[in-house]
């Protein structure tokens, strides 16, 4: 009851000191300018809450004055049983109120019609939140926490109720919130009156949902093209991903460092990149079909550009999200289950096949779900290789920037790709549903993963060897790309694109950053360096918090943050705007709105990676720890994470590549002043400007292999205690004996 206590004292006094001491709205600039100290006493924008109450006259604050101040009466007067019900229900009142009031109340005064008849015009209105409102909203919630924690709820840990309801209360203000706003946008009209017309129009629109398909899938309506492409993908980059884990894990090849780091490249290029680099190879005027057109004597085609075309760059792009997601899993498999089943007489293929693939199930399922997802929601490689055979991403682009703006037609493509994602994660959760694949428990493991069989040993060689070749060629194309003069057309070698994009002065004030990509250069760097550490704090938590516990509407937690990664970025780009850019939540043309797209468009990479590591581990470390009366928090930090480290590292790898690469959301995000690099990249394309294009996207790439690197570093590899890897070959063994 104590400890109980003195969480409470120390969320009344947080929120208090906030009232009185912060600004209660947005300040231009941002807080932590600090700009706002000097004026704070005087400037009716920087008034704390108390001033905003007293002095402005922005009376509505009342109601949360008073619902804060019952809590802290609750907390002094109020009986245990009866507090913590009163408490529960004066913090869930207190956050609805404030989202409520942020919501009717905007900068003219009241939003809403009905408001309005019912309590009059408004003298004033409101700003959108800021520091000290967001403060407020926050302490409501861990009322919220504390009190289910006091009455009993997931055993009393006030760690885990609080992380619950954090995340909750994120996902529905970064997640739900936008969707809402931009479906809502849909159905209204110019006046925001109710009219669904658009809306129906487009959900029957039959290029949506014709199905004449052939083998490619290009006479398909856009919808079932794009399932068509996702379960090609998705087939494809899991399967090549495997094989890259198998050959680094399970097999004797002699360059596994340089395998690991090519199979880093396509994931770490910007968009537009290897979808040039292809049309260079095979387009029409391609090096590679210009040879095969004079060795054959036949005309150059346009297979490229189309369904087979988007294909080809969506393997090579995702198949590194499924190696990142496989490579643990394939690891953590135990030696000793193994070796029990050679024991048994069982052959290598028996072994592979009835022990070893099954408990690699959760890493397979959860690679083709990110690859489909990412099929589905890919942008940049439909964009330069679609053609005339549009997805329902660059559809989805169009019915917002084209010529003809529909928000409605974008609302209903969205809904269908949101059909499809989420189908696919439903059926991934019956086939997962009520197995158990731990393979590392609290007692010692040792032994020597088994061999491959013969003929899986060539089969996945014969796969990734060809695929590095062609990688290598696509990312030669890249290199020259950089330096010669005119991509395609002018081969003489330069270095004017680098000179141009990252040139260096030095004056007598310093270093003077010159070259035209600096500025989005460090811009990209600081919200990437940000947002990446978040993203995989966030996804490492909520994989814990799904495997872990058990409370009341996991599944529907679980299945909320699938979404954020489900929508394709450019609908969240437009949700964020249509959300973000009035009160209550003001953000658009900041930093802070770029690293909430990023973290929860991103998170769910690291949710679903966690969440397939975490399932290899035995609940008995969970309990041992618990035993020992450690509580859950130093669990996850001492016992947990520890284990989770190659989970950890592709969470911190991909959100931070992804912060970089990403362009259909951050295209419609950035702003003068947070300009990211995939927009300017962008510009940089449509101006024809391709070897600076290059020229920047290769700088990238060579830093983030820098980054990823320091990534590994840090968080260390996780030590299972196995002497060996890889059962030795026959020769080895004889080898061994002879000497």
């Amino acid at each position: 009851m104590k400890q109980q206590n003195r969480r409470l004292d120390v969320v009344l006094a947080v929120f208090l000191a906030s009232f009185i001491l912060l600004p209660w709205y947005r300040i231009e600039g941002g807080f932590f300018s600090l700009k706002w100290l000097s004026d704070f006493l005087s400037n009716q924008e920087y008034g704390s809450g108390m001033m905003q109450l007293l002095a402005y006259n922005r009376f509505w604050l009342w109601g949360i004055v008073l619902l804060m101040a019952l809590c802290g009466a609750a907390r002094l007067w109020a009986s245990p049983p009866k507090r913590s019900h009163l408490l529960t229900l004066l913090s869930v009142l207190g956050f609805l109120y404030l989202a409520l009031q942020g919501l009717a109340i905007g900068f003219g005064g009241w939003n809403w019609v009905f408001t309005e008849n019912l309590f009059g015009i408004l003298p004033d209105g409101q700003p959108a939140f800021g520091t000290g409102a967001v403060i407020a909203g926050i302490c409501f919630v861990l009322i919220f926490a504390f009190s289910l924690a006091e009455r009993g709820v997931l055993k009393g840990d006030a760690f885990i109720l609080a992380s619950i309801s954090m995340l909750s209360v994120l996902v529905v203000v970064f997640v739900f919130y936008p969707l809402f706003s931009m479906f809502a946008g849909s159905v209204q009209d110019f006046d925001g009156s109710f009219k669904p017309d658009g809306f129906i129009r487009n959900i029957q629109d039959p290029s949506i949902w014709s199905f004449g398909c052939v083998i490619d899938g290009t006479r398909c309506g856009v919808a079932w093209r794009t399932l068509w492409l996702a379960l090609m993908t998705a087939s494809g980059s899991t399967v090549l991903g495997l094989a890259f884990a198998l050959l680094a894990t399970r097999t004797n090849f002699p360059y596994k460092k340089g395998l690991r780091l090519l199979t880093i490249l396509p994931i770490i290029t910007p968009p537009f990149v290897i979808g040039l680099a292809l049309t260079l190879l095979f387009g029409r005027a391609g090096v590679a079909t210009q040879a095969v057109s004079s060795f054959l004597g036949i005309e150059p085609g346009r297979w490229l550009y189309g369904i087979t075309g988007i294909w080809i760059a969506q393997v090579l792009s995702f198949t590194p999200i499924s190696f990142l997601v496989l490579i643990g899993v394939v690891e953590g498999v135990s030696p000793s289950m193994e070796e029990a089943s050679q024991t048994l007489r069982a052959d290598r293929w028996r072994t592979f096949q009835q022990v070893s693939l099954p408990l690699m199930a959760p890493g397979i399922a959860n690679a083709f779900l990110i690859s489909f997802i990412e099929s589905m929601a890919d942008f940049g490689n439909p964009m330069v290789l679609g053609g005339s055979h549009g997805v329902l991403s660059t559809e989805i682009f169009f019915a917002v920037v084209g010529s003809q703006t529909d928000p409605s037609r974008a609302a209903v493509l969205a809904i269908v790709l949101l059909i499809f994602t989420l189908s696919a994660f439903l059926i991934q959760r019956m086939w997962l549903s009520g197995k158990n694949f731990a393979t590392v428990t609290g007692k010692g493991d040792s032994g020597m993963h088994a061999a491959l069989p013969k003929s899986l040993e060539i089969g996945v060689y014969a796969l990734v060897i060809p695929w590095v070749i062609f990688t290598l060629v696509v990312y030669g194309m890249i290199i020259v790309g950089g330096f010669v003069k005119t991509w395609g057309l002018d081969n003489t070698l330069t270095i004017d694109h680098y000179r141009r994009a990252f040139s260096v002065a030095f004056t007598e004030d310093g270093i003077a950053w010159t070259g035209v990509a600096w500025n989005s250069f460090w811009t990209t760097m600081e919200i990437s360096l940000i947002s990446a550490p978040l993203t995989a704090a966030v996804g490492m938590l909520t994989a814990y918090l799904i495997v872990r516990q058990k409370f009341y509407g996991r599944s529907v937690f679980e299945f909320a943050l699938m979404l954020s990664f489900a929508i394709p970025g450019t609908v969240i780009g437009v949700s964020y705007i249509m959300a973000f850019n009035l009160p209550p939540l003001e953000m658009t043309g900041t930093a802070l709105v770029l690293i909430a797209c990023f973290v929860f468009r991103n998170m769910p990479v690291g949710v679903r990676g966690g969440i397939a590591a975490m399932s290899q581990l035995d609940r008995s470390l969970d309990e041992a720890s618990l035993t020992l009366r450690a509580d859950s928090l130093r669990t996850l930090r001492k016992v947990i994470l520890p284990l989770l480290r190659p989970a950890i590292t592709a969470s911190l790898v991909y959100s931070f590549v992804r912060a970089i690469t990403s362009i259909s959301a951050v295209i419609f995000l950035v702003s003068a002043q947070y300009n990211m690099a995939t927009s300017y990249i962008v510009g940089l394309v449509e101006n024809g400007e391709f070897g600076v294009a290059i020229a920047y996207s290769s700088m990238l790439i060579v830093v983030m292999l820098v980054v990823i690197t320091v990534f590994q570093l840090l968080v260390g590899q996780r030590q299972l205690r196995r002497e060996n890897r890889i059962a030795p070959t026959k020769a080895s063994q004889q080898q061994e004996n002879a000497v």
